[in-house]
């Protein structure tokens, strides 16, 4: 394989565009201000964790990294093809999601009505999908220009003026919509329905190991990495955080539409300072910072996947690649899977309800992934001649695994209470819906580890 350079800079923009989606906002802001409480928890127990776990593990595996490198070193390549299934799986519930953000966007330019009906929805999400493949079908290469490029674009650029605009909004004793006062920040932490404000935050964070999958490409990523991941991590704290804060400033919790959130945030705070015809200018922006977002999610878990195939964890046919060392057929199937995902638009009563419901799927699939993630960084850094990364040495790095494997486990009990401010239906039918899904998307590993069992050698590792 040809090795390429990239530049901090554009490695630290890809790994921005794909944790960092402007489309986080308006679910962390749906909390209103208990966020200031879980913000900083979140940042805690996961966002530092994953993000100084990933780069210490990237600087110990250097020629190779990603997920699936990591826990088969630790565990085997049975764990391994677990740990690549679930990091994959879920991305294609997310999908939808924020697929639903950006063609929400550009349906309340058009029309406001056309963000509650699922078919307009559906139909645009899918087409922007099939076209997303396409665009990496040629390679990493030019997919990590496009991300870098409406990355800065569309989502540093759209974030900065909401701030921005929302600093001068308040100077000027504009009304908003967020009380301040430590009884509103502080939440009951004694009812169990307050800490889905941490699955929120939490689901906002996932992603920062994505770009190590890509090492083997770059022959400068020893260098490079860990220096973007921790760029990515301070840019991520001050965008997605006082960018949240400021739509909940601006818009009601009880009136935020997921998919429509932070447009409807800069059309009303552009109207008040009369400047409306920009609406459309923003909105061209948030969509374009949406798709660099999807990109890497689009072929990073894609390539892990395609890592399962040399220890016979999927067919090596599925796994075959094209002239630009693209797994062509997963990307080709993992666009089947998630135009049928988009379907549960159909399902619930709210997009809301639908929203929430394949965003609290696709990170409790997520998180059992870091669980793996953490256990294995747990075997490789206590075995590491040295610690170049996580401060205090091998005592701090298994302090930090622990820590997350903690965030990881609160938010995984929490993911099955839905927020009480958003309408999923009956409790009952949203917690089968999830059960029911969970299980049927976590059954084809099962599945898989029988097909690898039956074809792999027999002095593979891992049970």
């Amino acid at each position: 394989m040809k090795k390429t350079t990239i530049s901090t800079l554009a490695l630290t923009l890809l790994i921005v565009g794909a944790v960092d989606g402007i489309s986080n906002l308006p679910t962390i802001a749906l909390f209103g201000a208990h966020m200031l409480f879980f913000f900083p928890v979140a940042a805690l127990l996961f966002l530092w964790p994953t993000g100084a776990t990933a780069a210490e593990l990237s600087v110990h595996h250097c020629n190779d990294s990603g997920i699936y490198v990591w826990v088969n070193k630790a565990f085997g390549p049975r764990w391994a093809g677990l740990a690549v299934w679930l990091q994959w799986i879920n991305t294609l519930v997310w999908f939808p999601t924020s697929l639903a953000t950006l063609t929400g966007t550009l349906a309340y330019l058009i029309n406001p009505a056309l963000v509650h009906h699922p078919a307009f929805l559906v139909a645009s999400s899918v087409s922007v999908f099939w076209s997303l493949t396409a665009l990496n079908l040629f390679g990493v290469k030019k997919s990590t220009h496009f991300a870098a490029i409406t990355t800065g674009f569309g989502m540093i650029i759209p974030v900065t003026l909401i701030i921005v605009l929302s600093l001068i909004w308040t100077s000027l004793g504009k009304p908003t919509a967020l009380s301040l006062s430590w009884s509103h920040a502080i939440p009951p932490l004694n009812q169990v329905d307050s800490w889905t404000t941490l699955t929120s935050i939490m689901a906002a964070f996932l992603g920062m190991e994505l770009a190590a999958v890509h090492v083997k490409r770059f022959n400068n990523a020893a260098s490079v990495f860990p220096k973007a991941l921790f760029y990515a991590i301070i840019v991520i704290l001050l965008t997605m955080g006082i960018g949240a804060f400021c739509v909940a400033t601006v818009i009601p919790a009880k009136q935020i539409v997921l998919v429509s959130g932070t447009i409807e945030t800069f059309t009303h705070l552009l109207t008040g300072f009369h400047l409306h015809w920009a609406s459309t200018l923003l909105g061209i922006m948030l969509v374009s910072g949406s798709l660099g977002a999807m990109v890497n999610w689009l072929i990073s878990p894609a390539n892990s996947l395609a890592q399962a195939a040399s220890d016979h964890f999927i067919p090596a046919s599925l796994a075959q690649e094209n002239q630009y060392g693209v797994p062509y057929k997963i990307l080709l199937l993992q666009g089947g899977i998630v135009t049928l995902v988009s379907l549960v638009f159909f399902v619930l009563p709210s997009v809301n309800g639908s929203y929430w419901l394949l965003l609290d799927m696709s990170t409790e699939l997520y998180l059992l992934m870091y669980v793996l993630l953490f256990c294995s960084a747990l075997v490789l850094l206590s075995k590491a001649p040295t610690i170049s990364i996580i401060p205090f040495g091998k005592t701090g790095a298994i302090a930090t695994c622990l820590i997350g494997l903690i965030g990881c486990a609160l938010a995984i009990f929490v993911g099955f209470i839905p927020p009480s401010n958003i309408n999923v239906g009956s409790h009952l039918h949203y917690v089968l819906l999830f059960l029911s899904g969970l299980l049927l998307l976590c059954l084809p590993a099962l599945l898989l580890r029988h097909y690898q069992n039956k074809h792999a050698p027999t002095s593979a590792n891992g049970v």
